[in-house]
Parts: C-alpha cells; structure tokens; sequence
C-alpha cells in the first residue's frame, strides 16, 4: 500500500520531471534526466533480487540487453511499433528471467553470483554473434516512437517516459508492499522458516527473478529509443558493476534510493570529466559529511572515532581537486576512492543511513518511554476450533529412521498424535528430538519409515506443502524475519489467505483491499494473543528474545494449523513469560488444536502434556504420563539424572 507521505513525494517528484523540459530548455540535459529515469526503472527490478530477496545478481546488464534488442528487432525486422514493442520486450525478458533463475535455485552467494554473470557475458556473445537477427557489431537503428504519423520530439518522448517511470513506482511500491513483497523478504532473512510457513521459497525465487527481468525488458525498450541505437558493447560487464553499485550507494529497499542511486552513477562520471564540477562538488560533499559529524558528535549519537577517516577522505578530496589542473588521469582513481568510502561507511546506502542518522537525533533529542508487554488475553484468541478428540490418531510415525553418514540420528522411531492432545518429547541434548521436528516438518528426508498426516502420507515432502495442510512450527534456534516489523511477521504467516495475483496488487482491485484488512485485523489480535499488540510496528530483531519466541508461536498459529510442534519454546524465557507461555498452550488445546513440545523445563512437560516420550541416541526409551516417565529408571538415568 502507498502510503499519503509517498504519494505526496510521488507527486512532488513528478511535477519536478514534468516541469524540467521548462526550467532546462536543453536536450543535452534533458537526455540525462531520461537516462536517470531509465536506469531507475532498471534498478526497481534488480532491488527486486538484490535488496529484497537478498541474491546477488551481475546479470541484469544482459537482460537489460535483452529488453534493447526485443524491441529493436520487433521495430526493425517485424515493423512493429513502439506501444506493441513496450509490452513484448518486458515478456521476452521476463522469459529470459525464468532462465537466469534456474541456477539460483540450486545455488547462493559467490556462486550465485559468477552464475549470473556468465549468463550476461553469455547474452552479449550470443547478441554479438546472431547478427542474422541483431545485424551484430553494426547495432540496430531505431527512430523516435510514432503516434498517428507524428515521430515523438525529444521532449514528447522524455513525457513517456516519465509516465512510464511513475507507473512503474507505483506498480513496485504495491507489489514490495504486498504478501508478494512479504514473502520476498522472508525468503531473504530464513529460507527454512519461509518453506515451514507455506511460502515456497521455489515460487518466489523465480517470480523475483521473473519480476526482476520484467522491469529490465522496459527499461531496455526505452533505453533503445532514447538512444536511436543499441550496440553489444552497451551491455557489459562493467554496466553490471554500475548498476549493482547503483543499488548499494542509494540504498536498498527504497524507491528514492533507486533514483538517487542512477543519479549517481549517469552523473558522476560527467562531473568527473570537467575539473571544476569536480571542484564544487568536491566541496559541497566535504561540508556535508563535516557538518553531519560534527552534529552527531555533539549530539552524543557518534564519537570522532568513528568518523575522523570519512571526514578526512572527503576534505582530501576537496583539497586535491584545487590541485589538479586536468581530470583526465585521475578520474577512475578518484571514483574508485569516493566509491570506497561510501559502500564501507554507508552500507545501508545513503538513503538508509540518512534515514537512521535522523532517528538517532530523534531519540537523542527525547528518550522514548518504553511500551510494557500486555498480558496474555485469552479471551480474544484468533483460533479457529478445530475437530474435538478423536481416538484415531492423526499424526502417525512408524519405524522412522533418519541417518547422516554412519550416524543414525534417529532410529526406528515410532509413536502418534491425537487430535487436541499435548505430547511432549523430552531428552539430552542431541537425542534427536530436533531432528524429528525437522522430518515431520519436511526440512529432512527420512532415511526409512512413513509419517502419515491427517491419512496421508506426507514422507518425504516439501516443507510449504506440509505448513499448508495444517502443520506449523517453532524453531530450537529462532527463526524469525529479523528485518521485517513484529505485524508483517505474523502477516507472512497469514501469506496463503491472500488471493490477489500480480494484476490484483498493481491494480488494486477490490479482493486485494479486503484480503488485506480482514488478514491485517487477524494479525493484529494474533499479536494481541501473546501481548506483543504494542509492538507490532518494531522490527523483530529488536524484541527481547523471550519475546521472539513469543512471536513466533503467533506466526505460527496463522497458519490455522492443526498440529503445532513448538521446539523448545520456552528457552530464554522469565517465569512470567513461562507463565504466558502456559496459558498459550491451554488456548490453543482448548482450540482442538494437537501440540508436540520439546522442552527441557520439566516444570512446562508437567504443566502442559497429557503424555510424554522420552528420546535417547535417537531411539525413544521411555512413554507415559509426565509422572510416569518421572519415575522411570531409564529416563533417570539418561536425562534427570540418578
């Protein structure tokens, strides 16, 4: 959803636009601000991968490429227009993004990395060489856009391209603020707990990429008509670097710094060709980054430590540029440096850091009063009631083993889950318990044995799959999506009650406002739940970590599951969240909904389970009541001590 302070910046930013072709009666000008625009367009889709996904993609130069040459080809060989050319090249490339995501499926990091830059140097090869289709070296030609007869002037086509450029804002601010853009994030932040939580982190790979190649295809549509020419030597490695630099020095996650960040990269190299652009801003950088300082020294929210080399990197270069008489042998060293500086000092990009620079003077200026965590309210729990017991188990385990190597985590294991029971595993550590929370949750694929889920046999299969048909869990080490807020969170958990597709979210039609405020309202008396209504605009990371865990359970419970497996929930808790914690469980069995605990607070297996299991070097040795299992001479000897 586009909030009214974005659509104000939207609307600020596109009468600036619009109004440029007046204030700078200038083509030279005027093709540099379209470029900008172009490039920003681009760089929506590769924050796409990169800012939101947390992928590392080098291979966007070759889908931008891609989008050129689709369009010159279907204006050039087909004698299709520029309205038909638009749309075409967005789909071709989004097919060529499907192809790039192949192998960033299977593989992460450096290797994702030299992946995606092979496909970019492979698509300019195979562009330089097709030249039955490409005509090559030579490059294609093209003409301003037509309209009626009529070839668009510069400014007529620097119009369209603007409203494109505001069309492509808004449909990206939808789709990141969307269960789409949710998932995206989570997919970044934990892989295992996005499958547990029935997002296929599959699916959302590829529609990232997919989605990614689709803003890449425009933008290379329009970069070929504003060029009139579209050369192989365009696309190349080093427009690669540009662009992911582009993403890292405006900052990630954000529209302006996608603007900000083509901004950078179109107009800097111009500035460093003449000796006194440089000069000014030289300048105006070194006062920026000195008066910045020295305000955050003086404020208390930094140390000269941590500031004395940007600032003297940035004076140096301010000093030196009064040096030079000539840019020519010096500029590449000089945008390396000033690179430098700021991907090291600004990791967040500059949007970021300006963004965290002005509430760290917020808080300065007043120290916050801290929200108290809310009580559990049992009253208002968001469950839907499940079946009543039954005496046919529906969660089955039989002769399941699970080996790593030589070593059998888990060795013919056996046992089962009524409905609105509370089961708890207990035993040492490295007993297996987590392990068979990993194969029930499909994360593990058993070595031999069945598990049979609700009749059906689940062995075996993919982590979503099972989360969508009634399973969900909590993680031994917790999993939560640390750079996402408390509410967006449980809202990821919420994700399969979203309906609405792609044209749903760009439009707006009507189901996607309704799915969103109905799940919204859901997620919030989640939250209510487990006391944390106060915080659901903090970012998860910043929860004490009891409170994480907390957090976690509600994430859980809006998958409507009918068997919830909590793993060690309440390590790291108080004995007032203990308590909370209790009370949870007592409204979710009260719910008819199953739980399988581990836990080692023998207090909480009391407190909470009908029946226990007792595991040992992955077999189960004892079961019972939790008395029962107490007084058991095995269990005394392995776990609770003689």
């Amino acid at each position: 959803m586009i909030r009214w302070n974005q659509w104000s910046a939207l609307l600020l930013t596109s009468v600036a636009l619009i109004s440029l072709p007046w204030l700078l009666p200038n083509d030279f000008y005027l093709h540099l601000a379209e470029t900008i625009l172009i490039y920003t367009v681009l760089l929506y889709g590769l924050d796409i991968v990169v800012g939101y996904t947390g992928q590392v993609s080098l291979g966007h130069a070759g889908l931008f490429g891609v989008g050129a040459y689709a369009a010159g080809v279907l204006s050039i060989k087909c004698g299709l227009g520029f309205w038909i050319a638009l749309p075409a090249s967005m789909g071709i490339t989004a097919a060529f993004g499907i192809l790039l995501a192949l192998p960033a499926l299977r593989v992460v990091g450096p290797y994702l990395a030299m992946v995606t830059l092979a496909f970019g140097t492979i698509i300019q090869i195979l562009i330089n060489e097709m030249d039955f289709l490409t005509d090559g070296p030579l490059g294609i030609k093209l003409s301003k856009p037509l309209i009626h007869a009529h070839h668009l002037s510069v400014v007529e086509y620097y119009g369209v391209v603007v409203l494109i450029f505001v069309l492509a804002t808004i449909v990206m601010n939808r789709l990141v603020h969307s269960h789409w853009g949710r998932a995206f994030e989570a997919l970044r932040d934990s892989p295992i707990a996005t499958d547990c939580m029935g997002v296929s982190v599959y699916r959302y790979k590829v529609l990232a990429f997919v989605l990614s190649a689709g803003f890449a295809g425009v933008a290379g549509c329009l970069y070929g008509y504003s060029e009139q020419y579209i050369s192989p030597n365009t696309y190349n490695f080093d427009l690669t670097i540009l662009f992911l630099l582009a993403i890292i020095m405006g900052g990630r996650k954000s529209r302006f710094g996608a603007l900000l960040g083509s901004t950078i990269i179109v107009l800097l190299p111009k500035l460093l060709d003449d000796i006194h652009s440089f000069r000014l801003t030289a300048c105006l950088l070194a006062g920026a980054v000195l008066l910045g300082s020295v305000v955050s020294i003086r404020r208390g929210i930094t140390t000269l430590k941590a500031v004395w080399i940007p600032v003297l990197g940035t004076v140096a270069i301010a000093v030196v540029s009064f040096q030079l008489e000539a840019m020519t042998d010096w500029r590449l060293s000089i945008f390396g440096v000033m690179i430098l500086l700021v991907v090291y000092y600004l990791q967040d990009g500059i949007v970021g850091f300006s963004s965290q620079w002005v509430r760290k003077l917020k808080l300065a200026d007043r120290m916050e009063q801290s929200i108290p965590f809310a009580a559990v309210d049992v009253n208002r729990a968001p469950i839907t009631a499940q079946s009543q017991h039954s005496s046919e188990p529906f969660l089955k385990v039989s002769n399941v083993v699970m080996a790593f190597g030589g070593l059998k985590a888990l060795n013919r294991v056996s046992f089962s889950v009524h409905r609105g029971a509370v089961l708890g595993l207990i035993g040492p550590n490295g007993s297996g318990k987590s392990t068979m929370m990993n194969v029930l949750t499909g994360l593990y694929k058993p070595t031999a044995g069945r598990i049979e889920f609700k009749q059906r046999d689940i062995t075996g299969s993919d982590p979503s799959a099972i989360a969508l048909n009634g399973m969900a869990r909590t993680f031994q080490n917790v999993q939560l999506f640390g750079e996402m807020t408390v509410l967006d969170n449980v809202l990821v958990g919420l994700h399969h009650g979203f309906k609405s597709g792609l044209f749903g979210i760009a439009l707006r039609l009507g189901r996607f406002g309704r799915d969103d405020q109905s799940l919204r309202e859901r997620a919030d008396r989640l939250l209510t739940m487990v006391g944390l209504q106060h915080h659901a605009n903090e970012l998860a990371r910043n929860l004490p970590y009891g409170k994480q865990r907390l957090l976690e359970i509600a994430r859980a419970l809006a998958l409507d599951p009918e068997l919830l497996l909590l793993d060690e929930p309440a390590a790291g808790l108080t004995a007032a969240d203990i308590v909370e914690l209790l009370s949870i469980i007592k409204v979710i069995q009260a719910a008819g909904i199953s739980v399988v605990l581990i836990e080692h607070h023998m207090d909480v297996i009391q407190a909470a389970c009908q029946h226990v299991i007792v595991f040992d070097f992955g077999e189960i040795i004892a079961a019972g009541t939790p008395s029962d299992v107490q007084a058991n001479p095995k269990v005394i000897e392995a776990y609770l001590g003689a």
